[in-house]
């Protein structure tokens, strides 16, 4: 196999990367997969590397990322469905991410079907009896040194009666690296309900967990969480035990 077949396959594995992974995003503004390999090492389905850059990638559950960079290790392939364009690995491989997030992104997915969904019909305890309240429209930012603002209109489901709920909090890697957990909360002063405010941070636990937005044959691992004014950015671990669309 000369150079120029190499090229070829390159292009062709990294085209079919970029196939793959498109059926599982809702949507992309840009995408692109470079893979490296050698002649023999194509044949034998081994892949030297793959780097994959996106913009504007709105993967499950309506979350937006606004850039993100994926880097594998060696990968094995099977070299003959590689050659009718599909992508399946023989072993698991490893990956890093680079994830970065805008306010708009989250605020995004906060207010998503799949988020909305789940915070129907919260039982909380107000004023010394259970309740259950929903909430309504969620607004977030990020303010700089560190923190998080939250706010959200909440809605008791028995009454009617609406209550805001508004805090800051510092946001952390969680005790099993998969997850974020809200720190230092503090109450702002719109705020009409700091029993709503508990019953929400508990419901947040379910929900800032990597499992929701985890592409399938994917299981990933948070190595550092950097928030600034207006983004937020991830590192990841990936260990990848199928393709995404395989």
């Amino acid at each position: 196999m000369t150079k120029g077949d190499s090229d070829l396959g390159e292009q062709a594995l990294s085209k079919a990367f970029e196939m793959g992974l498109s059926t599982q995003l809702d949507a992309a503004e840009d995408l692109n997969a470079e893979i490296r390999t050698n002649p023999i090492a194509l044949m034998q389905g081994e892949l030297e590397s793959a780097d994959i850059q996106g913009r504007g990638l709105v993967i499950k559950n309506d979350l937006r990322t606004e850039q993100l960079t994926v880097k594998t290790d060696g990968l094995a392939i099977d070299p003959l469905k590689a050659a009718l364009g599909q992508i399946e690995l023989t072993r698991p491989t490893n990956a890093t991410a680079a994830v970065e997030l805008t306010e708009a992104d989250i605020e995004r997915a906060c207010n998503s079907d799949y988020i909305r969904q789940k915070l129907q019909s919260l039982a909380v305890t107000l004023e010394g009896r259970p309740v259950k309240v929903s909430a309504e429209h969620i607004t977030f930012s990020l303010p700089g040194d560190g923190l998080v603002a939250i706010a959200a209109s909440v809605l008791l489901d028995e009454t009617g009666d609406r209550h805001q709920v508004a805090f800051r909090a510092v946001p952390a890697m969680g005790p099993q690296g998969h997850e974020i957990v809200l720190n230092d909360v503090q109450i702002e002063a719109e705020n009409t309900s700091a029993a709503l405010t508990e019953g929400l941070l508990a419901a947040a636990k379910d929900l800032l967990d990597l499992h929701n937005f985890t592409l399938s044959g994917m299981t990933l691992q948070l190595q550092s969480l950097d928030v600034q004014p207006k983004k937020i950015a991830l590192q990841v671990q990936a260990y990848v035990e199928s393709f995404p669309g395989s």
